[in-house]
């Protein structure tokens, strides 16, 4: 959980609490989504980067939609598998929240050691659906060297944007 403290009148300190565990110590349904995450890495059109991101989003009743990033020699027409999953979710389930995002990601045969975290375009697409549903979205991200367990999208973009500033 995100904590705001103000230090003093011109200092604010921003501190997120993150879970850092094996795959081992998941429960089963996490172990599941990260292994899902991980073998959508395998379906990744990244020729350009050679980054290959997968992701598996589930929803509040079981669900799991599967997402990988699909680049494009015009670069920003491309798109992340944490949004091809939700995208997919949404388009398919609509009014189903989505409850937990698994990411992995693997480069030249490799996964990653250190887990990835979904870019300022993905944050910004979940924390509207946090919004959207008033449920946070736990978040997974798949390292070899261990997976990062975050309560919230709001841990990963603490200074929020969404609709409630656009009134």
């Amino acid at each position: 959980m995100t904590k705001f403290s103000q230090e003093s009148m011109k200092s604010l300190q921003i501190t997120i609490s993150i879970q850092l565990l094996s795959l081992e110590e998941l429960s089963a349904e996490d172990k599941k989504l990260v292994e899902t995450a991980k073998q959508m890495t395998e379906t990744s059109y990244s020729p350009y980067s050679h980054f290959q991101v997968g992701a598996a989003l589930r929803l509040k009743d079981g669900q799991v939609f599967r997402g990988s990033n699909q680049e494009n020699a015009a670069f920003p027409v491309g798109l992340c598998a944490e949004r091809t999953a939700f995208f997919a979710a949404s388009a398919n389930a609509p009014g189903i929240p989505p409850v937990s995002l698994a990411i992995a990601a693997q480069t030249k045969g490799s996964f990653t050691a250190s887990p990835i975290a979904p870019c300022g375009s993905c944050r910004q697409a979940l924390l509207e659906a946090e919004t959207r549903f008033s449920q946070p979205i736990r978040i997974l991200l798949y390292g070899t060297d261990g997976v990062y367990v975050v309560s919230s999208v709001r841990d990963l973009l603490p200074l929020t944007f969404d609709g409630s500033q656009l009134a």
